[in-house]
């Protein structure tokens, strides 16, 4: 069988590159998508191979070059992570227009672009597989000040289902992965916990690999996953 590739966004930090190093030491082909491509260290430790590629989220072409970059180098596409996220703590009612536009580019827009620019190699997989990185605040909205950002999650996660929906027939299967608070650097700055009582981002990595890797008689259409107990999650 051929080696299969994803493509992971956000690639350059935190759960994009703990994913990344997660699905290439499965024996994965891994493109990292990222704003300045640059290859870590750990690229070179495992079976699979990792590219590192050029990609603005809010670069409206920025995912057809991508996806065009990793089929010369793999030859096909089998798995898209998008996991590229912005943080901004405004509530809904001083947020300006544009900051509310900024994290629906990234959060839906860009996501959508991402899948889309694929669609035809994640068809021809026969198992082609879409994780959208969202966020329990994509299910629950948990103070003002995050609530601006939760609107951008709430669409990202109702984004999963869409394209679970559009693709199921062809062998796409799609789902919202929705974590609380996870150390990384858009994370530890939000909270005054320490990293050791927050989610591993390789944690979350390894649950996305376990998520791309299911058979297509086991869809999941969420997968929600926190460091702490709330009522619901």
């Amino acid at each position: 069988m051929a080696t299969r590739t994803v493509l992971i966004s956000g690639g350059g930090r935190g759960i994009g590159a703990a994913t990344g190093r997660v699905m290439m030491q499965a024996g994965w082909n891994v493109s990292l998508g990222m704003r300045t491509p640059a290859l870590s260290d750990w690229a070179v430790e495992g079976p699979g191979q990792v590219q590192a590629c050029a990609y603005e989220a809010t670069d409206p072409a920025a995912a057809e070059r991508w996806a065009s970059e990793a089929r010369d180098r793999f030859g096909r596409i089998d798995a898209v992570v998008a996991n590229a996220g912005v943080m901004i703590r405004k509530d809904v009612i001083t947020a300006e227009d544009e900051e509310l536009a900024r994290l629906m580019e990234v959060h839906v827009a860009a996501p959508r672009r991402l899948a889309k620019a694929a669609w035809d190699d994640l068809s021809a997989s026969g198992r082609g597989r879409v994780i959208i990185v969202s966020s329990l605040s994509g299910k629950r909205v948990k103070s003002a000040v995050s609530s601006l950002y939760s609107v951008s999650k709430f669409a990202a996660t109702g984004l999963a289902h869409a394209i679970r929906h559009t693709g199921f027939e062809l062998g796409i299967r799609a789902t919202a992965v929705c974590p609380g608070f996870v150390a990384t650097d858009m994370g530890l700055p939000l909270t005054t916990r320490t990293a050791d009582e927050l989610t591993d981002p390789v944690d979350i990595g390894r649950a996305i690999r376990f998520l791309i890797e299911l058979p297509n008689t086991s869809s999941v259409a969420e997968f929600a996953v926190n460091w702490t107990l709330e009522e619901s999650f």
